[in-house]
């Protein structure tokens, strides 16, 4: 099973972008997907960007992840 974690592009340098993910930057490779810019939301999974989701859908999954953290 994989778990993709919603991140918000902060920069991006090349093939790598400094994402926030849960207010923790870290750096993802952008090999897999293109046409992104910074304040774009992606799914994060091992360290690169899987796919490009809207911004609604990433708040509603984080909200949930902190949730399930509450617990």
């Amino acid at each position: 099973m994989c778990l993709s974690i919603p991140g918000k592009i902060i920069r991006i340098n090349g093939d790598l972008a400094d994402v926030s993910v849960g207010g923790t930057i870290v750096i993802v490779g952008m090999q897999m997907i293109d046409d992104v810019k910074e304040g774009d939301y992606v799914l994060v999974h091992a360290g690169f960007a899987l796919q490009k989701i809207n911004k609604k859908e990433a708040l509603e999954t984080l909200k949930l992840f902190r949730e399930m953290g509450e617990e």
